[in-house]
């Protein structure tokens, strides 16, 4: 199950890199927060999972309703977007099955592919839209990624992290006209 789980939290953050429109990027965070929901349940953190998928799904509504209603997935120019996010879950495969050793390599490499992605794509994003949802997934897989290592953090980051996707959705976004 974890496997599943962090392969669906790679695929949402892919979908975030390929999507300009604000559905394609409601569908990509909404699967962000439900592979890093999984994860967390599998790790036994029943409610800091049901945080992260409560605030992902916030979040997705949230910007499924307002603005403009088209997906933007794949838009000219998106190749160099495709193989980043291909590059990207290799690199966090081998990162998590031969640099790092111990338990928990799903949470690993679901947290280092997410990671670097959403990073990326707020150096490159044009528009607002894709920043704020980049900086939500960010949130929800810091907030995953904390459950790495023996340590107990409790609920709190998990919380947060929820509570920044599901604010990130609520702030003002001016787009240009076309979009």
């Amino acid at each position: 199950m974890t496997i599943a789980a962090a392969f669906v939290a790679w695929a949402g953050a892919a979908v975030i890199t390929l999507a300009d429109g604000r559905r394609g990027l409601a569908l990509g965070i909404a699967v962000v927060a439900i592979g890093f929901g999984a994860l967390a349940f599998a790790n036994g953190v029943w409610l800091g999972g049901a945080a992260l998928i409560a605030g992902g799904a916030v979040c997705a509504v949230q910007l499924a309703r307002t603005g403009s209603k088209d997906w933007g997935l794949m838009p000219p120019g998106s190749t160099p977007r495709m193989i980043l996010a291909v590059i990207a879950a290799i690199l966090s495969l081998w990162v998590a099955a031969s640099v790092t050793t111990g338990p928990g390599g799903s949470l690993r490499f679901a947290s280092v592919a997410v990671l670097g992605l959403m990073a990326a794509r707020l150096l490159q994003a044009q528009a607002a839209s894709p920043v704020l949802i980049a900086a939500a997934a960010l949130a929800i897989a810091l907030a995953g990624a904390s459950g790495i290592g023996d340590t107990q953090r409790g609920l709190a980051p998990y919380v947060l992290g929820a509570l920044i996707a599901a604010g990130a959705s609520f702030l003002p976004v001016r787009e240009p006209r076309g979009a």
